[in-house]
């Protein structure tokens, strides 16, 4: 059986979730009303995994989980509003370490939780198998990571060949961004492009958060856009994200979503876009956590037509479901954990 521990202020909120996981079967479920009875519960019922709610009063979300992966780290799954404001908040939590959210639609709360019935479970299953670890502030990691990276680059020559690094990614995937964009510096030649599965109200927000954390500037594609060295650049969420040649130049487009493509934005309608426009072996692909496999048929032919490729090691990855796939099919150049795989690219590009 497994333990799970539903936190929500609103009764009629825990009680439709419960519903969910108890026609679900297989679960032992507990409820809290606010963060000070999720702490306690956390050390008493010792849950498997945590759904937990952003706004609730005596004690909210995000403090909540700093006092649970301080004591007695374990999965968590927030439930945050499909808000900028909500979205802040979520990345916070992220970076705090909890593994995954979802969002609340507008509209009754009964037809909200319904609707996001399908995706909450399958993020819950998921979570169970998360890699959870203790974690040390960003800031923190970036001071100390930077102070490594600029002794080793005392003796980097640069290169003269241009391309890109395209970045896919899921579950997880903010946190351990944030583990290797800062970390690149401002003098890092080559573009950055990243597929982050996640919803259109969240991207720009997390494109601002990015941008206040790297060296390198960060930007959201809601247009088409030259793509220029010095910068990072995150698709859009609600659309796809693919590479054009213009009158010489990379740029970015985004389009709608193509239904062939089981995920959004779709990491694999970047990939082979690349493949399509740009020769192979100036290209650097990096697929990191999350479920499913997109991304990791379109980089295993970048890596078939000289480019290369790393996946993120299943010891840092929150879920290693898409990097395993990269792997299985012999697309993996290297096997990295996220904290190596910046130097690498240094290594790579500088």
């Amino acid at each position: 059986m497994i333990k799970l521990l539903i936190v929500d202020d609103s009764a009629l909120m825990r009680r439709l979730i419960r519903q969910v996981f108890e026609e679900e079967g297989n679960f032992e479920i507990r409820t809290a009303r606010n963060g000070i009875e999720a702490i306690e519960l956390n050390r008493e019922f010792k849950p498997d995994v945590i759904t937990l709610d952003i706004n609730m009063p005596e004690m909210d979300g995000l403090t909540a989980l700093s006092y649970i992966m301080a004591e007695r780290p374990v999965p968590v799954i927030m439930v945050s509003s499909l808000t900028e404001k909500g979205a802040l908040a979520t990345f916070e939590a992220l970076n705090l370490g909890a593994v995954d959210y979802v969002t609340k639609p507008g509209g009754t709360v009964s037809l909200s939780v319904e609707s996001i019935k399908k995706e909450l479970i399958s993020k819950v299953y998921a979570a169970v198998k998360a890699n959870i670890k203790r974690r040390n502030s960003i800031r923190e990691r970036i001071e100390r990571k930077i102070k490594v990276i600029k002794e080793k680059r005392k003796d980097f020559l640069k290169r003269t060949e241009k391309g890109i690094v395209i970045i896919g990614v899921s579950t997880g995937g903010p946190s351990t961004l944030e583990k290797i964009l800062p970390f690149l510096p401002k003098e890092f030649p080559w573009p950055v492009i990243v597929v982050q599965h996640m919803p259109e109200a969240f991207t720009g927000p997390f494109a601002e958060r990015m941008d206040k954390l790297c060296q390198l500037s960060v930007q959201e594609v809601r247009r088409p856009t030259f793509v220029e060295s010095g910068n990072i650049y995150i698709a859009r969420g609600g659309a796809d994200c693919v590479i054009k040649k213009r009158e010489g130049r990379i740029m970015l487009i985004p389009k709608p979503e193509d239904p062939k493509f089981l995920w959004h934005p779709s990491v694999d309608a970047l990939g082979y876009s690349v493949i399509e426009n740009l020769d192979c072996r100036t290209v650097i692909g990096v697929l990191l956590t999350g479920m499913g496999y997109d991304g990791a048929d379109s980089f295993s032919e970048i890596k078939k037509r000289g480019g290369r490729t790393i996946a993120e090691s299943e010891e840092s990855a929150v879920v290693f479901g898409m990097p395993q796939e990269l792997i299985k099919r012999g697309g993996a150049t290297v096997v990295l954990p996220a904290e190596k795989i910046s130097e690498r690219l240094i290594t790579w590009v500088m």
